[in-house]
């Protein structure tokens, strides 16, 4: 009679045995495909995202330029200068309206930016003139492969689709825009150099009197003691540079338009002085802009 088998051998042949799952023949039992699901349970969809009529959010390039497809304009802009301000009389509500007269000059399309290749869709948009003596060989380059004379300022101009490309070497005149249409406008603010605080924050600054002594316009103590970690906290209001920073204006109407003389007179204040480039777009707030269909 052969010996008895000690649980220990027993559970070390049952470990060299292959399963019956793994086995090429055969059907799983029904408790273990119980336990599969068990171990790995369905994943459920969130409840804030289900629905037939809700996009499918996604991580890639393509799903990011999809979801922000409806911030950008439709058409190119174009780069006017800045000549200054003035008012024009409206005699419908017998009002001084303030306004900003801008100018294009020589504005013409340089070249593309596509989805294949760059990853966007947008324009290249020059202005202006310059002598070749002070362009650089790879910006010589540049205007001679796209057949366009030398610019003296180039900017991007994001559009939504291919649509909007418009053809290379196409001059954008002030009937560009429309009278009564709506426009954004960005330019760099006029710089103002180092600043205090007083200036710069609004501070109110510190008592004219009562043992103050050449510090009125000191902006006093930056950080706390021990409440704080005794330092001073990121993003505390201080002296520094102010002003030189990109500034959009938005829903700025066109309140005339001089195709002759390339001028176009927009309602209220542009940031910037007098000669600065402006960006000139279609207002993204206002995508349904009637006039944008006749030009």
């Amino acid at each position: 009679m052969p010996p008895f088998a000690s649980q220990a051998s027993v559970a070390a042949m049952a470990l060299l045995q292959t399963p019956s799952f793994l086995l090429p023949s055969g059907v799983l039992p029904t408790t273990f495909t119980r336990t599969i699901k068990t171990l790995n349970p369905k994943i459920r969809p969130s409840r804030f995202n289900t629905g037939l009529d809700l996009p499918v959010l996604g991580a890639s390039s393509s799903a990011a330029l999809e979801r922000k497809s409806y911030t950008l304009p439709r058409r190119t802009g174009a780069l006017a200068t800045k000549k200054g301000m003035t008012a024009l009389y409206d005699p419908e509500t017998a009002k001084r309206v303030p306004c900003t007269v801008l100018q294009l000059d020589r504005v013409q399309v340089v070249s593309h930016k596509t989805r294949d290749k760059h990853g966007y869709w947008a324009v290249q948009v020059g202005a202006g003139t310059k002598e070749p003596r002070n362009v650089t060989r790879p910006e010589r380059g540049h205007f001679a492969a796209n057949g366009v004379a030398l610019k003296r300022h180039v900017q991007e101009f994001r559009v939504k689709d291919a649509s909007g490309l418009l053809e290379v070497g196409s001059v954008i005149n002030a009937d560009w825009f429309k009278e009564g249409q709506y426009v954004d406008a960005r330019a760099n603010s006029r710089g103002m150099g180092f600043t205090g605080g007083m200036k710069r924050w609004g501070f109110s600054g510190q008592p004219a009197s009562h043992g103050n002594s050449l510090a009125h316009r000191i902006m006093g103590s930056s950080g706390a003691s021990q409440g704080s970690g005794s330092r001073v906290l990121p993003g505390k209001k201080m002296p520094g540079n102010m002003g030189a920073t990109q500034i959009t204006v938005q829903n700025l109407r066109v309140l005339k338009v001089d195709a002759a003389n390339g001028i176009v007179v927009v309602h209220g204040s542009v940031s910037g002085p007098k000669g600065c480039i402006v960006k000139l777009q279609d207002a993204i707030k206002r995508p349904n802009q009637p006039l944008l269909a006749e030009s």
